[in-house]
């Protein structure tokens, strides 16, 4: 099963990833990693485009035919971006499911935004202003909301594996 998620910066996205692939054994790709690698190896400048989606996605592809579970994890502002992924999932074969977190209490985002540090080397995170500026289309279809405000990371984890749960197909059923 490939399990996209997204979400503006600060929302919990990547504490709710690790959580979800330590639970079903699965692939964590992380964006923010691949796009970090990339500005390393010298190959690219601190604009790259797609980039790092489209290794993304061909990673994601070849762990799916391979049979594990993925979590894409990523901002994924774009409705073109998570068609992307949709496509990744069909052309795998096996049942895509779309998470976007969010936090809804503006104070808690801010201060998450603000209080955070990388966990990536080199990579430098938004600030708050970056946050509530950024490019972010809205989503136009069903998907899997997260509100992490005020909950701890494995109450998310608990609501998005209910959620998962309620999806048809034997990739889910394996996820309880």
């Amino acid at each position: 099963m490939l399990i996209v998620i997204g979400g503006l910066p600060a929302t919990g996205k990547t504490t709710l990833a690790r959580l979800l692939a330590k639970h079903v054994g699965g692939v964590h790709l992380r964006i923010d990693t691949i796009e970090q690698a990339i500005i390393r190896s010298g190959l690219a400048g601190r604009l790259l485009g797609p980039a790092g989606y489209i290794v993304g996605y061909a990673l994601a592809g070849d762990h799916l035919r391979g049979g594990l579970t993925v979590i894409a994890e990523s901002v994924n502002p774009l409705e073109i971006t998570r068609d992307a992924w949709r496509g990744v999932g069909a052309e795998a074969g096996v049942p895509t499911a779309e998470v976007e977190v969010i936090c809804s209490d503006p104070i808690e985002h801010r201060h998450r935004a603000t209080s955070r540090s990388t966990d990536i080397p080199g990579h430098h995170l938004p600030g708050w202003e970056q946050i509530i500026d950024r490019d972010y289309e809205p989503w136009d279809r069903e998907r899997i909301v997260i509100d992490t405000a005020g909950q701890a990371p494995e109450d998310s984890l608990d609501v998005l594996l209910r959620a998962l749960g309620r999806i048809p197909g034997d990739a889910v059923r394996e996820i309880r």
